[in-house]
């Protein structure tokens, strides 16, 4: 691996104390869960890529500040802080760079795995699996970077680049502002805007929520905490390959034509619906018949987490641009006999959700999860077989709708995909779709080998039939 960073950075100071759900992800980042990767696949040479990237980066973290934070761990008080940089603009980016040769002996250590994964994917799954932020303990004093870049040779004129986030400074919403800010500034378009967003990063989510509506007594809180925890031991859950070796995140892809994508959001407007709700009904219908040992008279609890983003909602409101962790997560529970047709169940996961959501328990509900979370981290075997699965599935409220595919094609990028690590505490598996180009793209991340590849690349094609069958 060779560095190139330009240039020493000067000490750092202005620390900020992170909120309840920003600590809560630096504890399940440590445990495996919430790296969030950015890969792309681009049809440039590894030097010219470096290069050009190089200045793209500073202009980045100019603008965006927080991508410049370094993350301290008080071993104390045992509480995480951001340290924003004295200099503006900070000091330049460390680019990873990976030869050929590197590369090779990473496909080569991933060669047992029947599924033959192209260079790509095997690259973005290294990266998921790859955290300088396991060990807080082993944090040095003056904190570590939540943003690294890493450049793959995957030949002589095609390089991978890979951005990797720590979650506390990136939700979903950030990732794709990124992605486009990023290929902006690549087309030339965006390079010099510059616009440094003094605020940003300035406050967590918890102090941005409106007056009262995180409101809830302590009987509430005591009802709701004991009612989370019960219903997590009755939840119905995959069946476990491995709940003994290390872990590690994975991904399959759900890809689907343009016509059935169009046929499928049809559906989802005429209902009502968003298309999350089809992707949840998708996955518990795909669970509940991988299985063919449920009595026709048993009904099956099966978990969804939805994550929303709050910042249109918060006070003041934040922009889409506005680089942070700014979602929140709504879980329901879905009572399956078999049978149940495909939109009646999305019609029902959405509603509940968007019932959910208009009650506020995105908000009300936020403290009672950050600690059920935590303390399943602590405590692994408070969940079935220490498996830390607290649902079936996680789905986000809002497709990423991708139209940049001129743009794409301007700045040499092939392909590109992401998404985050749940191989600690989370889901059995976490959608990450986007519609691009009119097409349906999933990277559906699952945790390894607690569920193996083959079982979970079954479930998706049971997912991907189903969607079509309820188009059909």
């Amino acid at each position: 691996m060779i560095g190139t960073n330009l240039k020493s950075g000067k000490p750092v100071s202005h620390a900020r104390a992170l909120g309840n759900t920003e600590q809560n992800w630096c504890r399940a980042v440590a445990s495996g869960t919430g790296i969030t990767v950015l890969a792309l696949q681009m049809a440039k040479p590894p030097p010219e890529i470096a290069a050009a990237l190089a200045d793209i980066l500073h202009n980045l973290q100019t603008r965006h500040p927080l991508l410049a934070a370094r993350l301290h761990y008080n071993a104390t008080t045992k509480a995480f802080s951001f340290l924003k940089t004295t200099t503006t603009p900070p000091p330049q980016k460390t680019i990873e760079l990976h030869d050929a040769s590197q590369l090779l002996r990473l496909l080569s250590a991933a060669s047992d795995d029947p599924a033959n994964l192209s260079p790509f994917q095997t690259i973005l799954e290294h990266e998921l699996n790859s955290s300088s932020w396991s060990d807080p303990n082993s944090f040095p004093c003056n904190g570590i970077e939540v943003f690294h870049v890493a450049v793959y040779a995957a030949s002589d004129t095609k390089s991978v680049v890979v951005l990797r986030f720590h979650t506390s400074v990136c939700d979903r919403t950030t990732a794709v502002s990124v992605l486009r800010e990023l290929m902006e500034m690549v087309g030339g378009s965006g390079a010099q805007k510059g616009i440094v967003k003094e605020e940003e990063g300035k406050m967590g989510i918890e102090s941005l929520i409106p007056a009262g509506l995180a409101r809830k007594t302590v009987w509430a809180h005591g009802i709701d905490m004991l009612g989370y925890s019960v219903n997590s031991y009755r939840l119905t859950n995959l069946t476990f390959k491995n709940t003994k070796m290390p872990r590690r995140s994975e991904v399959v892809r759900l890809q689907m034509s343009s016509k059935y994508t169009n046929m499928i959001l049809e559906g989802c407007k005429s209902r009502g619906i968003k298309l999350c709700g089809a992707l949840a009904a998708a996955a518990i219908i795909a669970a509940h018949n991988s299985t063919k040992l449920h009595n026709i008279s048993d009904t099956k609890k099966y978990g969804v987490v939805t994550l929303t983003d709050c910042r249109s909602i918060l006070q003041p409101p934040l922009s889409p641009h506005h680089y942070g962790f700014y979602n929140s997560a709504i879980l329901n529970i879905q009572r399956v006999k078999g049978g149940e047709k495909m939109w009646d169940l999305a019609k029902k996961c959405y509603t509940d959700f968007a019932d959910y959501k208009k009650c506020n328990k995105q908000f009300s509900d936020m403290a009672d999860l950050n600690f059920l979370m935590s303390k399943a981290i602590e405590n692994p075997s408070l969940t079935a077989s220490s498996s830390l699965r607290t649902s079936l599935v996680t789905v986000f409220e809002d497709t990423v709708i991708d139209d940049s595919d001129h743009m794409q094609q301007t700045i040499g990028a092939e392909d590109y995909m992401g998404c985050a690590s749940v191989h600690g505490v989370g889901p059995s598996i976490a959608i990450f779709d986007t519609v691009r180009g009119g097409q349906l793209d999933c990277a559906c991340v699952y945790p390894a080998p607690l569920h193996s590849r083959k079982q979970m690349s079954e479930l998706v094609d049971r997912m991907t039939r189903v969607l079509i069958d309820g188009v059909e």
